[in-house]
C-alpha cells in the first residue's frame, strides 16, 4: 500500500512546473471578460 506521508515529504515539483507557473502570472493576457468588454466599446463607438 502506498504511504502517502512519505510520498509528499519525497515530492519535489519539476523545473518546468516552476517555470510555467511564472510565466503564466507574469503574462499580462486578456481574459473572456477583457474581450467582452473590448467588443461592447466597439459596438458603443459604432
Amino acid at each position: 500500500m502506498i504511504n502517502f506521508d512519505e510520498e509528499i515529504a519525497k515530492f519535489q515539483p519539476s523545473l518546468e512546473v516552476e517555470q510555467a507557473e511564472d510565466v503564466i502570472q507574469n503574462n499580462d493576457l486578456a481574459d473572456i471578460t477583457d474581450l467582452i468588454k473590448s467588443m461592447i466599446k466597439e459596438l458603443k463607438d459604432k
